[in-house]
């Protein structure tokens, strides 16, 4: 099957004859160990891993500091923010103790490459940025005064699961639906436990749900939005660095007064 376009191929194409996409390995070689660090990272949780990298690296850099001034600066707060919107993403990738990162990074670490291997790098991006920030938007403006976490981007990656179960009418859609349908309910009830934002939860699940309905798998007849979705993903990017520079600006500035 065409990892692009879904046809039905035969196992001699280099090329897809419907949508002339390259075709690689067979699905059992692609989800071997690839060359990242020696194979010391699987290709298909490329992504995944930097994300966690990420994280921890943040974690450790606040942790080694008493006044934890990373969080201070880089969390969720009441609208409008200050005008400091940046906190919208930067929030996402912040923790506030060693059990939360861990049972974060526990979930995003399964979760990520699955979301990966079914859309594929590109919208899990999109997916993960998006549901981030409409789940700190969501926190900030309906009552949490200080969040933070990476819960929002991973009900994301839940909703988009979910998005791709509800619109792939296939007996794999069936099946994706129905594991995250649990999946979802194990979720939203943890959601309520006493100190958990759950407005964050539900405004990510909200934000990756629709952008998996609108992001949905390649079709043929829709390859010319891969190159736009490409880009979309570089954006994402572009303005998850620039909100990281605008909190270490802010940090600079603190640590200089």
């Amino acid at each position: 099957m065409c990892p692009n376009c879904r046809a039905f191929i035969t196992t001699d194409d280099k090329v897809c004859p419907y949508c002339e996409a390259p075709v690689g390995p067979k699905a059992a070689a692609r989800l071997q160990g690839g060359n990242i660090l020696g194979g010391l990272i699987p290709q298909a949780r490329f992504t995944t891993v930097m994300i966690l990298l990420i994280n921890f690296a943040l974690y450790i850099a606040d942790a080694l500091n008493s006044q934890q001034i990373i969080k201070q600066y880089g969390a969720s707060i009441p609208w409008p923010m200050r005008g400091e919107f940046y906190r919208l993403v930067t929030a996402g990738f912040l923790h506030g103790g060693i059990i939360h990162i861990l049972m974060n990074s526990w979930v995003l670490f399964d979760l990520g490459a699955e979301v990966e291997q079914l859309y594929d790098t590109s919208r899990l991006i999109v997916f993960y940025f998006v549901s981030t920030v409409t789940g700190f938007l969501a926190s900030s403006m309906l009552g949490h005064s200080f969040s933070l976490g990476s819960s929002a981007g991973i009900f994301g990656l839940i909703g988009a699961m979910l998005a791709f179960g509800v619109t792939d009418k296939s007996a794999l859609g069936a099946a994706v639906k129905s594991l995250y349908s649990r999946w979802l309910i194990y979720a939203l009830v943890l959601s309520f436990i006493p100190g958990v934002d759950y407005w964050a939860h539900i405004g990510g699940l909200a934000g990756g749900f629709l952008m998996g309905v609108i992001l949905i798998t390649p079709r043929a007849r829709l390859m010319w939005k891969e190159s736009a979705i490409k880009a979309g993903a570089g954006v994402c990017l572009v303005l998850t660095l620039l909100s990281f520079g605008r909190l270490f600006l802010a940090l600079m500035t603190t640590t200089t007064q």
